[in-house]
């Protein structure tokens, strides 16, 4: 109300501080508005850390025991019962380097799974580029796999210096990509099924059971070069097969290094993130009224 009956000042360009308009590109990322919005990006991160294992009496500490005891299960039933080939390795050192890569994969798929719905009451109140959500999981999980990493290379140096038939090389180098690709194979198919859960549920439920299962599809448990034939085909379409074998090689000495498979495995990520964006950016305009 203007009770002075005055005309009021028209707006001055540059006054809104937002303007919110829809965006063109079905593709996009909109990673320039991610950045503006990092701080954001970072507290994300923050919490999704601190709130993991808050309460808990070992905190932190749990990011260790769970891979060992995920590692130790592994060394009786497939190791010592099922007697399956690690290809020579230490059979701690061979079932960490595929733990330490599959954990952060499963982890971010998981939840990006179900962004939506796990902060519909964030979206509901306040605007903020929903992609950053996706990309706060993701970025958390490097914490967590920086963590397990170290386990990993504690366990690697102790066998190196035992004297165990273990020969990192410069495939080393290549790490940092392989994670990349796991990354970004992470946050495609959780951005395609994040959209789709908001209208079947159903998907969750099977998500929870379908990455347990993919597992046995990545060669985590067992070497590339034990599988048989027949089923040999299957195993290497599988892009994850391609950077858990690499990694494994790189730190190693064992296992099947492929430039070709990687670049399927890039091939494959780049195709899956490109599908999960346009899925995401249309579902995200109308996600509420579903969720």
């Amino acid at each position: 109300m203007n009770p002075s009956n005055e005309a009021l000042p028209a707006e001055q360009p540059g006054y809104w501080t937002e303007i919110i308009t829809p965006k063109a590109g079905i593709f996009s990322l909109h990673l320039a508005e991610v950045w503006r919005h990092k701080d954001l990006l970072s507290m994300l991160v923050r919490r999704d850390f601190v709130s993991t294992y808050k309460q808990t009496i070992l905190g932190p500490i749990w990011f260790f025991i769970q891979p060992l005891l995920t590692t130790l299960t592994f060394i009786i039933v497939f190791g010592r019962i099922a007697k399956i080939s690690t290809d020579g390795l230490p059979m701690m050192v061979f079932y960490l380097s595929g733990l330490t890569l599959w954990n952060y994969f499963s982890e971010c798929l998981n939840k990006t799974a179900t962004v939506f719905k796990d902060n519909a009451n964030i979206f509901g109140k306040v605007y903020f580029p929903r992609i950053v959500m996706p990309l706060s999981i993701v970025v958390s999980g490097l914490v967590r796999l920086g963590i397990q990493f170290s386990l990993f290379l504690g366990v690697l140096v102790y066998y190196l210096a035992t004297g165990a038939q273990v020969h990192p090389n410069l495939y080393i180098l290549v790490s940092p990509l392989l994670i990349v690709l796991m990354a970004v194979i992470a946050l495609g198919a959780g951005m395609l099924i994040s959209a789709l859960t908001t209208k079947y549920r159903d998907l969750i439920f099977l998500l929870t059971f379908g990455v347990q299962l993919f597992m046995y599809a990545t060669p985590v448990i067992y070497p590339m070069s034990a599988l048989p034939y027949q089923y040999a085909w299957l195993i290497k379409a599988n892009p994850l097969s391609w950077i858990v074998e690499t990694f494994r090689y790189a730190f190693t000495g064992s296992g099947v290094m492929s430039w070709t498979g990687l670049g399927y495995s890039l091939g494959f990520g780049v195709v899956l993130l490109l599908l999960g964006a346009l899925v995401f950016n249309k579902v995200e305009k109308s996600f509420m009224d579903t969720v």
